[in-house]
């Protein structure tokens, strides 16, 4: 029998694996990284730009990771800087028209995969699914933050 442990993290892994999976099937499309569909519809929320410190906190994402991959996406014409005299770190990242469509694009069809996703869960499911996963979340970024207790011990149940 799985621990809870096994469970989660298998099933988390798992759940993520087949994001990145179809991610990058849509992403090919444009003949673009998987990894570019996070970053566009990050950056899409904001009209007025983001600047890669903002990114990299949003996406939770190294510094250099986003240097990178905004260097790739304006290489691609997805996206451009607005220096206004600032370091290109510090300038605001915004979309292009074409990295508008491709964030459109992406939005769309991660819409339909969520709805695929869940289609078996009704709504007052899929509210108590999505508050108790953000509990989690909390609890487990409260604890990579401050570490393990040394001295609790788990229940019979982990």
């Amino acid at each position: 029998m799985l621990s809870r442990y096994e469970q989660f993290t298998s099933v988390i892994s798992g759940i993520y694996r087949y994001i990145q999976k179809i991610e990058r099937d849509e992403m090919v499309k444009y003949g673009f990284k998987g990894s570019f569909a996070e970053y566009l519809i990050a950056i899409d929320r904001y009209e007025e730009g983001i600047t890669a410190s903002a990114l990299s906190e949003i996406c939770e994402k190294d510094k250099a990771a986003i240097s990178r991959v905004i260097a790739e996406m304006e290489a691609k014409e997805l996206v451009y800087r607005e220096t206004n005299g600032e370091t290109r770190y510090r300038a605001r990242v915004h979309l292009t028209p074409k990295g508008k469509d491709a964030a459109e694009h992406i939005r769309s069809r991660a819409k339909l995969a969520v709805e695929i996703a869940g289609k078996e869960l009704d709504a007052e499911t899929r509210a108590f699914f999505y508050s108790t996963l953000g509990r989690i979340a909390s609890n487990l970024q409260a604890l990579s933050k401050e570490g393990l207790p040394e001295h609790a011990h788990p229940s019979d149940e982990a």
